[in-house]
């Protein structure tokens, strides 16, 4: 069988090209996200929340097409460092610049902020977009060092934290909690998750964290029991799943750093009578 399917892949050549397709397509939805957010400019001030919960699902739905990508290039043997370039590219677009435009278009729309709150809301977004460069080259470098990838991220992933900003602006429009929260909150949130990008916490690869579920009883219950809440309520649970794993990371270095400095405190001795 394994015969006949690259049999298939040489008498198709056109096959090779789908990884590169579905990259572009994760492009497009990325530039959609960012042209449909602009759109608040010119409707009623209502329409915000819905027209960016929109973008935001736009993104979430580029995701697919980012996995996708990468496990077709695997498939039809057509892994290449162009495709790695085209990868990252994409997600700079999609994972980088939409989601800090989307912040900063919701932050001045929805609240009429001072000049210093202008200048607070481009500086957080400035961070998190210029992280968002700076993680996606380092992964480009380490691609062409060829270093093999584990089943840790060091750094949050990008896909992560525009998953991060998008849930929450869901979220926030369909519990209609007042925006002013979000407004005042979600560039603050920006600028960390910019952060944790370039940071060297460590984060679970998801994609191969799923894949090992086969072969781990304890995660085949935890991730059965997760799309069953899931399936009771989506938006809910799924920005508390999301914003977790991005909030576990820092926590987790942090207790890490704590027990090793218990256990290199040297032991107290109590004085001798």
């Amino acid at each position: 069988m394994r015969k006949n399917f690259r049999s298939l892949i040489e008498e198709n050549k056109w096959l090779k090209g789908v990884p590169t397709t579905l990259t572009i397509c994760n492009s497009l939805c990325g530039f959609s996200a960012i042209l449909y957010a602009l759109q608040v400019y010119v409707v009623d001030k209502d329409m915000t929340p819905r027209i960016l919960t929109l973008s935001s699902f736009i993104i979430l739905g580029a995701m697919v097409f980012d996995a996708l990508d990468g496990f077709a290039a695997r498939l039809f043997n057509a892994a290449s460092m162009h495709g790695v370039q085209m990868d990252s590219l994409a997600d700079m677009v999609t994972f980088g610049v939409a989601p800090a435009v989307m912040v900063a278009v919701l932050a001045n729309k929805v609240n009429d902020l001072t000049q210093n709150g202008c200048y607070f809301v481009w500086f957080s977004t400035s961070v998190y977009l210029g992280c968002a460069a700076l993680r996606l080259a380092t992964y480009n470098v380490h691609a062409m060092l060829e270093k093999k990838s584990s089943e840790k991220f060091s750094g949050l992933p990008s896909p992560g934290a525009a998953a991060a900003i998008c849930s929450l602006i869901i979220f926030f429009n369909k519990f209609g909690t007042e925006y002013f929260l979000v407004v005042k909150l979600l560039p603050l949130y920006a600028g960390v998750l910019g952060l944790l990008m370039v940071s060297n916490i460590s984060y679970t690869h998801m994609g191969k964290w799923i894949q090992s579920v086969k072969r781990n009883n304890k995660r085949a219950t935890a991730l059965l029991l997760l799309l069953a809440l899931i399936y009771w309520e989506p938006v809910f649970i799924l920005t508390i799943a999301i914003n977790a794993y991005v909030l576990l990371g820092p926590i987790a270095a942090l207790f890490r750093i704590w027990s090793k400095a218990e256990k290199m405190r040297p032991a107290l001795t109590s004085p001798a009578e």
